[in-house]
C-alpha cells in the first residue's frame, strides 16, 4: 500500500471537512430538539465529518471499501442504539436513522467536489424535518380527489408528454405535438396550484387569498359562485366583488409566469402591461376590502380537477385548434384577423390565445407588438365575458361594484400597452 499517496492534504482539506461540520450541526440542530431522537446536534456533526473522512481515504487508497464500511458502521450503530433502548413513545426512530445516513453521505459529496450540492440538500432535509406537524397536517387534510389529481398531473408530465414527438407539423409549421402539449401541462400545473391550495387553506384566510388561489385555479369559476352568492346575499356584495376582482388580477400573474417561460424575451414589453392591470386592479380591491363586513360566510369555489385526461386533452385541442387558426389569419388578414382571433378566444380562454400568441412569436411569424397587442385583447375580452357573467347571474348591484375593479384592471392594462 503506498501511504505516500496520502500525504500532501495537509490544511487544503480543511474546507471541506468544516462544511461537513457545519451540515451536520444544522441538521443535528432540529434532531436535537426531538426528545426520541438518539442522535442529536454532536452525533450527526461528527457522521458528517466521518463521511468527508471515509471518502478522502476511500480516493487516496483507491478503493470504494472504506466508504461502504463506514455506512455500515453508522448503520449499525444507530439501529443498536434504537434496539438497545428503545424510546418512551415506542417511536421505531426510522426518521433519524436515515437523516443519519444521509449526513453520512453528504459529508462524502463533500469531499467528492459537490459542495454546493449538499448544501442545498441539508437545508432541504432540515425543513422537512422540521416541518413534520404541518406535512402530517397536510397530508391528513387532502381528500381522496386531491390526490388524483396529483396523479393525474403525473401522468401528463411524466408519461404523455416524453413520448410525443417534438417536431413540427401543418400549416405554418405551427403545431408541434411536444409543445403542445407542454402548453397543457404548464397551465395544468398553474391550475393545479391554486385548485390543492383551495382545497387545503379553504377560508380560512379570507377573501383575498381565496380570490388569488381562485384565479389561479379557474377566474372563471370563481366569479360564477360568487356572482350567484352576491345577487342571494346583499350583505356580502362587497365581499363578492372583492374576491372577483381579485381572482381577475391573478389571472394577469399567471400570464406572466406563462410568458416567462415561453418567451423571456419579450416580457419588457408584456410587464408594463401586468403592472399597469395588477396595480389599478389592487387600489381597487383594497377599497372593498375596507368597506366590506369581515364577518360575512366565504364560499370555496367549486372548480374542477384541471388535471383530469379529458379537460387537459380538450385545452389542448383549443390551444392547437386557437393557434393555426391564429397563424393563418395573421397570415391571410393580417393584425386585424389576429386581434378578432384574440377576441373571439379571449371570451372563452384567455391563455389558449395568450399560448398562441408566444408560440407564433417564437416561430418569428408575428411581431412583438403584434403577440403583446393579442395578449392584452384576449385579457380584456376575458374581463367583458365575466361582467357579462356577473350581470346575468349577480345582477346589477354586484356588477356595479366589479365594474369598478373591472374597469380599474383594463384601464391599467390600456395603460401599459400605450407605453409600448
Amino acid at each position: 500500500m503506498d501511504f505516500a499517496l496520502i500525504q500532501g492534504n495537509g490544511v487544503e482539506a480543511l474546507p471541506q471537512f468544516l462544511t461537513s461540520l457545519a451540515i451536520g450541526l444544522l441538521i443535528g440542530l432540529e434532531r436535537e430538539r426531538n426528545p426520541s431522537a438518539k442522535a442529536g446536534l454532536r452525533t450527526f456533526a461528527l457522521v458528517a465529518v466521518f463521511g468527508t473522512l471515509a471518502a478522502l481515504l476511500s480516493d487516496k487508497l483507491g478503493t470504494p471499501w472504506m466508504l461502504v464500511a463506514g455506512l455500515i458502521a453508522v448503520a449499525g450503530m444507530i439501529v443498536a442504539a434504537y434496539i438497545n433502548s428503545p424510546t418512551e413513545e415506542n417511536d421505531p426512530g426510522t426518521t433519524t436513522v436515515i437523516a443519519l445516513l444521509l449526513c453520512y453521505g453528504l459529508g462524502a459529496m463533500i469531499w467528492f467536489g459537490l459542495a454546493k450540492l449538499a448544501v442545498m440538500i441539508a437545508i432541504g432535509i432540515t425543513a422537512l424535518l422540521y416541518f413534520k406537524p404541518e406535512l402530517r397536517g397536510i397530508s391528513q387534510r387532502l381528500q381522496r380527489r386531491d390526490l388524483v389529481a396529483v396523479l393525474q398531473f403525473s401522468v401528463l408530465t411524466f408519461i404523455i408528454l416524453p413520448i410525443l414527438p417534438n417536431q413540427n407539423y401543418g400549416p405554418y409549421n405551427a403545431f408541434n405535438p411536444h409543445q403542445a402539449w407542454l402548453m397543457v401541462v404548464l397551465i395544468s400545473g398553474l391550475s393545479l396550484t391554486g385548485y390543492t391550495a383551495l382545497q387545503m387553506v379553504g377560508t380560512r384566510y379570507g377573501a383575498p387569498l381565496l380570490g388569488v388561489f381562485g384565479g389561479l385555479a379557474s377566474s372563471t369559476a370563481t366569479t360564477l359562485i360568487y356572482s350567484k352568492h352576491g345577487k342571494s346575499n346583499q350583505a356580502m356584495q362587497s365581499l363578492a366583488a372583492s374576491v372577483i376582482v381579485i381572482a381577475s388580477m391573478v389571472v394577469l400573474v399567471r400570464l406572466f409566469v406563462v410568458s416567462s417561460v415561453l418567451a423571456y424575451g419579450s416580457l419588457p414589453a408584456l410587464i408594463p402591461l401586468f403592472a399597469g392591470g395588477l396595480f389599478a386592479g389592487l387600489i381597487v380591491a383594497l377599497y372593498n376590502w375596507r368597506k366590506m363586513d369581515r364577518a360575512t360566510e366565504l364560499f370555496i369555489p367549486e372548480t374542477s380537477n384541471p388535471a383530469e385526461l379529458h379537460a387537459a386533452i380538450g385545452f389542448g385541442l383549443l390551444y392547437v385548434v386557437v393557434l393555426l387558426f391564429t397563424a393563418w389569419m395573421a397570415d391571410v388578414a393580417g393584425s386585424q384577423g389576429l386581434y378578432a382571433v384574440a377576441f373571439a378566444s379571449g371570451l372563452t380562454d384567455v391563455d389558449a390565445i395568450v399560448l398562441s400568441s408566444l408560440r407564433l412569436l417564437n416561430l418569428g411569424q408575428l411581431s412583438e407588438q403584434q403577440a403583446v397587442i393579442a395578449i392584452a385583447i384576449g385579457f380584456l375580452s376575458n374581463l367583458v365575458f365575466k361582467f357579462g357573467m356577473v350581470i346575468a347571474i349577480g345582477g346589477w348591484g354586484l356588477a356595479r361594484q366589479v365594474a369598478v375593479g373591472f374597469a380599474a384592471i383594463s384601464l391599467g392594462v390600456l395603460a401599459g400597452l400605450l407605453a409600448l
